[in-house]
């Protein structure tokens, strides 16, 4: 449920734009909303896990996932819809930072190969169906359904966790850091606030100035909190071991790039082109397939090809995917997208298989938790700041009219004149990520149970 709500969203904002008569920059923080929701609270509910039980937490967070699910279903404004999917972001990281914990206590040798196995194929489905799944549930019911479908998997979900799981707690390691959690919370939110709203009030305005000092400061006090705090959040000296480094990294570049495009992507087949949301999914299924199949050979791969070698290349394939994509025109048909999705597909599996262990593998087996908390971490403030960041540059480029349902040529000529700026940003932003994923992620820095052909 999580993972697909985080795809399943894009093909619907149209439609929740008309319905909810939502600009472009609430459109802008439905997705962000999840995703700092995701990004903020996955390391803190970790903790919270270990003191006081994961099967507790991991039912609370499917509890509270369903709950904001269908408050997003019946809601009647955009603000209602961005608190809601705020509080969904939130019961999905509690969700996220205890499901791994859980099979990890369930199954041993051959049986944990295998469940997490069947996890790495719930994760590549849920991504290759979201768009798909969100196109036919709008056109065929409404967009409210990609919601409100949540409601009876959720009760399902909790009747099967009290029935199945088994209760465990590590209340001795467990530490909850309040301060780390506010500062961290608070800069990225005041960043995300002031790149979304920055064109619409001025960048050299006191609002936005404001905005963007304090996020500076609250991000500086959450490391400067971290370094003195010995239970903090985040281990910062995980950050001295430059393949660690090159993980995150490698996590942002992606999520700032190819995935923070998709929402740009399907306002262009939507509000240009004109397709419906079942349409526009299916446009998308190139990608998510090739992506789907790519990923299980990338992880055959990563014993044999070195890992910074399948990192690279995977995003140096996105920075090519968003380049061929930015030949978009006004005159274009959506065929033009079609390479680009066929190689940001090959470049996505690459990456996803092999960037999990490598946060893992590069650190001690203790720390592996907060290892991988920290990427998802990264992927989704990627995710965010790339959206907010985009789409300030996006939105400087187009006319307003461009959203209507009926807009003019030259509203439209500055649509994609503001896409094809972003996606050559994108691209180079891929690009940048593929150098220093070659350089950072280095085989000596990996730990004994790690790969060892990195």
């Amino acid at each position: 449920m999580l993972l697909l709500d985080i795809t399943i969203v894009n093909v619907a904002l149209p439609a929740i734009q008309r319905a909810l008569d939502a600009s472009f920059s609430d459109l802008q923080w439905v997705v962000d909303a999840y995703a700092l929701g995701l990004a903020t609270c996955v390391l803190t509910a970790g903790a919270l896990a270990d003191l006081f039980g994961r099967k507790r937490l991991f039912v609370i967070g499917v509890i509270l996932f369903t709950i904001a699910s269908a408050l997003c279903g019946v809601a009647n404004d955009a603000l209602f819809l961005i608190v809601a999917r705020g509080v969904q972001g939130i019961g999905g990281a509690i969700m996220f930072a205890t499901a791994l914990a859980l099979l990890s206590q369930e199954f041993h040798g051959k049986e944990r190969g295998t469940a997490f196995g069947l996890w790495g194929a719930t994760i590549g489905a849920a991504v290759a169906i979201g768009p798909l799944a969100g196109g036919v549930l709008t056109s065929w019911l409404s967009w409210r359904w990609i919601f409100l479908v949540n409601i009876p998997i959720g009760a399902a979900a909790v009747v099967l966790s009290v029935r199945q799981l088994r209760e465990s707690s590590d209340p001795e390691h467990g530490r909850l850091d309040p301060i780390g959690l506010v500062t961290l919370t608070g800069g990225l939110f005041a960043l995300i606030l002031a790149l979304i709203e920055g064109n619409q009030r001025g960048w050299s305005s006191t609002f936005i100035l404001s905005l963007l000092a304090v996020a500076v400061l609250l991000l500086l006090a959450f490391i400067a909190s971290q370094a003195v705090e010995r239970n903090g959040m985040v281990d910062l000296t995980l950050f001295r071991r430059p393949a660690f480094v090159g993980a995150q990294t490698t996590a942002f570049a992606i999520s700032a790039s190819m995935f923070a495009m998709f929402l740009y992507l399907t306002l262009y087949l939507q509000n240009i082109l004109g397709l419906s949301p079942l349409q526009t999914g299916l446009r998308f299924l190139p990608l998510s397939i090739v992506s789907f199949f790519a990923a299980p050979i990338a992880g055959r791969l990563s014993t044999r090809v070195p890992i910074r070698i399948l990192l690279a290349t995977g995003l140096a394939l996105n920075a090519v995917a968003m380049w061929l994509m930015s030949r978009v025109s006004a005159s274009s048909d959506w065929t033009v997208l079609l390479p680009g999705f066929i190689v940001g597909g090959i470049g996505i599996g690459l990456v996803n298989a092999p960037l999990a262990s490598t946060a893992v593998s590069t650190v001690r087996q203790e720390r592996a938790g907060m290892a991988s908390g920290i990427n998802n971490t990264f992927r989704q403030i990627g995710i965010a700041t790339g959206i907010a960041g985009l789409g300030a540059i996006f939105a400087s480029q187009v006319d307003p009219r461009a959203f209507a349902p009926h807009a003019g040529a030259a509203a439209r000529a500055s649509f994609v004149t503001g896409l094809h700026d972003i996606l050559l940003v994108g691209a180079v932003v891929a690009a940048c990520g593929a150098v220093l994923a070659a350089l950072l992620v280095r085989s000596r820095d990996f730990v004994a149970s790690g790969p060892q052909t990195a």
